[in-house]
This record gives structure tokens, sequence and C-alpha cells, in this order.
């Protein structure tokens, strides 16, 4: 099956509509993959399906790419993307201003020291899981930031808010293999 476009999103309240009661053949895809403007692979029902999309579409999870309606079926595309530390900085911004560049420079300072890449976006900062959940943890309670608060959330959650450089900075350079297990832990 060749895709050249993408017809909606399951999230529209149209597309909702259409394929309640269908049968949705999912392309799974991880945040490498879901970078890439020409890809083939097999659906979770074995069709192959080749990726041909135009430069600067970006697919997001429940991007609907085929559409058979007498025969009642959807190639319907899921991300697998990797967790994402959000850092809320947002009391930090009201305090003075020799406090909040204090704050802000130290927080930069161990993130850094961890090697962990990063992304602004207002007053949150986006780090990608890159090692256990419980070390970045760890590292954010040992700093004790006044006024600064964290937690942890599915990267599909952030996607929708970041530019392509920013998404490839979160995602590009993870290992969702090696994460997938993260994800299913609980809190």
């Amino acid at each position: 099956m060749l895709v050249e476009s993408v017809l909606g999103n399951a999230a529209d309240p149209g597309w909702q509509d259409r394929l309640a009661g269908i049968h949705v053949d999912r392309l799974v895809l991880d945040q490498w993959e879901a970078q890439k403007h020409r890809l083939r692979k097999h659906t979770s029902g074995g069709v192959e399906v080749a990726l041909s999309l135009g430069r600067g579409t970006r697919l997001r999870d429940g991007d609907i790419l085929a559409w058979d309606d007498p025969g009642g079926t959807a190639t319907v595309v899921h991300l697998m993307l990797g967790e994402v530390m959000a850092v809320d900085l947002g009391e930090v911004a009201s305090l003075p201003p020799e406090t909040l560049v204090r704050t802000a420079v130290e927080f930069g300072h161990a993130i850094g020291n961890q090697h962990w890449p990063a992304v602004v976006k207002g007053t949150t900062v986006y780090v990608p899981v890159t090692v256990d959940r419980k070390v970045m943890d760890s590292v954010m309670r040992t700093h004790a930031f006044a006024g600064v608060s964290h937690g942890f959330v599915d990267g599909t959650e952030v996607l929708a808010f970041l530019a392509p450089h920013e998404a490839r900075r979160l995602f590009g350079g993870a290992d969702v293999a090696g994460h997938a297990h993260l994800a299913a832990e609980p809190g």
C-alpha cells in the first residue's frame, strides 16, 4: 500500500464516528520512524505500507493513512514515544531576577552535568527519559531547586507542541526499545 498523504486523525470528531466499530490496522512507529518521510513497514495486520510523504509532513499518533469504507478497515499510526520529564519553572519566573538567574543556571548546570538534552517551551523544560526515571527523579530531588517541580509524561502528550528540530532533540536520540518497560511501570 502506497501512502502519500494523511487523511485525518482518529482524535478528530468526524473520524471518531467513522472509526467506531470498524477494524483498525495499526502501523506502529517508534520515534525515529515517525520522523521519516520515506519508509516501508508492515502494519500489525501484516500489510506492507510504503510511506512517501511530502517534506514537512510529520506523522502524529492517530493519523489515518488508509480508509476502506466498504471493507470497514482503517490503517492508523500508533506512535511509541519515550517518556519525557517535564520541569515546571513557572514559580521561579515570578521571583526576583537574581534568584531567577541563580536557579536557572543551577538547574541548567545540573541537567547539563548529566548530559541530558532539553527543550524549553515557555516556563517548562522537557527532558527525554534517557536513563531510568528513578535516577532522573533522584537528581531533581537531590538538588531540591526552590520553586521547581517536575513530573513524567508520555512523549505523545508533548509532541504536538514541538517544532521538528525540538522533536528530534527529545525523541531522535533515545533508545525506544530500552525504555518501553519504563512506560509500563507504575507511578
